[in-house]
């Protein structure tokens, strides 16, 4: 079958039950095309062929005795910040290169033990920290619509990956728009779930208040089907919260869009920057909306301004923190000849660190220094508080908040965007994880250019089954989420 990867979750976890290919089959399938094509791409630095192919064996073997998940066979590609067994690890950063994790983080381990076959790992900005996928120390990934810009990022290889069709499906992390953004500039479906609603053991952390994983794939459908893998309570990660998961397949037709009060926040449509196309096609998808049923409700987010400033205190600090560990001595690269062990410390470090990175240490521990700790983290945090008031008063009055994912669409590799400005294109992103809350991304149309927009749903607290089965019916009734790249058709 030469069309494989043109069939949902859905359809190739039936086509797996019903014996129409083999897991074999279907990985052989996904193996040739990442050969063929991530040339161009450039989506994986790690393509795992031997492990995969033995896990599909084992996925058949499970089919044929009767034993097998609903997700069993299906292949997956894993963003390179998560630790994998045996697999290089490396979180997008020569610091990484050479590590090889004895053990799995908890979200692919969960993966394995649904039969999910590992195809590799993905591309991604330096320890997340981009918006762009252009720092990792691999190279930059190109977007499938447009091959001289970026994906996004960080989640930039996922994101790729998954629309070169050289994935089904892909994970995610999301510490200010990882996980949004490129789905929005690779015409995706991409969660982000509420923190603490998915383990970061094993996660190699950015800011750990902020970091989450999630799913990234085509459609609400397809994410339902891996969060019903990577959710749920985790006794080894201390910030996981103890609560039930959703089974969210089954919950994808649970909400009623006739009925739904959208918050239509006067403030993000204002925004300076905010590309002419985003705007008219985030709109129209609202419009689409409201003819469904939805009721759109202008609402006042009055924090917006604090957002950037917050967001670039908090997630440097505890970046700062984090990345102490990557010293050169028990892990990682390790400077040549050190003449001591300051000259080990500082050498591995600003040898092993890109620059975007050893920027944000630098914030980051500035912030918390001596005499500035009370003046920036401090009021940061509390700002933080009051960013997350602002939403839960917003949320009294309506069920879901839509903005853009991103005020633009993705931008030329080498656009040279100063720091300030890749910050500022964060704007619709970052407050929802310093809230906590959970978001979701849509394709919703394209630009003049033919590049996708994407449509951000915030919803309160644990309302992940709302917001995919919102998008879910969206989808259902309009057909963006199906549209293919140029380079996903040609190599069909």
């Amino acid at each position: 079958m030469t069309d494989l990867h043109r069939l949902s979750i859905r359809e190739l976890s039936e086509g797996l039950a019903g014996a129409k290919f083999s897991s074999r089959e279907l990985t052989e399938h996904y193996l040739k095309r990442i050969e063929k094509i991530d040339a161009q791409v450039k989506s994986y630095v790690t393509v795992t062929a031997e492990q995969a192919l033995a896990q599909a064996d084992a996925a058949d073997a499970a089919l044929k005795a009767g034993n097998a998940t609903v997700l069993t066979g299906v292949p997956i590609a894993h963003k390179d910040i998560f630790c994998t067994q045996g697999i290089k690890t490396t979180a997008g950063s020569k610091m990484l290169d050479n590590f090889i994790s004895p053990y799995d983080a908890t979200v692919v381990a969960k993966g394995k033990a649904a039969g999910l076959v590992t195809l590799g790992k993905v591309n991604m900005d330096e320890f997340a920290m981009g918006s762009t996928s252009e720092s990792s120390y691999f190279g930059a990934t190109a977007n499938p619509w447009a091959l001289d810009h970026v994906p996004g990022g960080s989640s930039g290889g996922s994101a790729a990956a998954v629309a070169a069709d050289l994935a089904p499906f892909a994970t995610g992390t999301d510490t200010g728009g990882s996980i949004r953004q490129p789905a929005s500039f690779c015409g995706l479906t991409g969660l982000k779930p509420t923190y603490g609603r998915v383990s970061r053991f094993g996660m190699i952390a950015y800011a750990s208040s902020l970091d989450q994983g999630g799913p990234m794939a085509r459609s609400a459908e397809d994410c339902a089907y891996l969060m019903n893998v990577m959710a749920g309570h985790d006794a080894k990660d201390s910030t996981s919260i103890e609560k039930d998961a959703d089974d969210y397949v089954a919950n994808l037709s649970g909400t009623s869009v006739k009925g739904l009060r959208i918050g239509i926040p006067k403030q993000y449509f204002n925004v300076a920057g905010l590309d002419a196309d985003v705007k008219a096609r985030v709109e129209e998808s609202l419009k689409k909306l409201e003819e469904m049923g939805a009721i759109l409700v202008e609402i006042d987010l009055t924090m917006t301004d604090a957002y950037v400033p917050t967001y670039y205190l908090i997630a440097p600090a505890e970046a700062s923190s984090n990345l102490q560990r990557f010293d050169g001595v028990r892990y990682g690269y390790r400077c040549e000849n050190p003449v001591d062990l300051m000259d080990l410390y500082k050498r591995s470090r600003s040898e092993g660190f890109g620059p975007e990175v050893q920027r944000r240490i630098l914030i980051g521990t500035y912030a918390l220094s001596a005499g500035y700790y009370d003046a920036y983290y401090v009021k940061a945090q509390k700002v933080r508080r009051l960013i997350q008031q602002d939403f839960l008063k917003a949320f009294e009055s309506v069920d879901v908040i839509a903005a853009p994912a991103a005020p633009t669409t993705a931008y030329k590799i080498g656009a040279n965007l100063s720091p300030t400005e890749m910050y500022l294109g964060d704007i619709y992103t970052l407050a929802v994880n310093l809230a906590g809350l959970p978001a979701i991304n849509a394709p919703v149309g394209f630009d003049k250019e033919n590049l996708p927009v994407g449509l951000q749903l915030i919803g309160n607290y644990w309302s992940e089954s709302q917001l995919l089965s919102v998008v879910y019916q969206y989808q259902q009734a309009t057909d963006w989420h199906t549209k293919r790249a140029a380079i996903a058709e040609e190599n069909a």
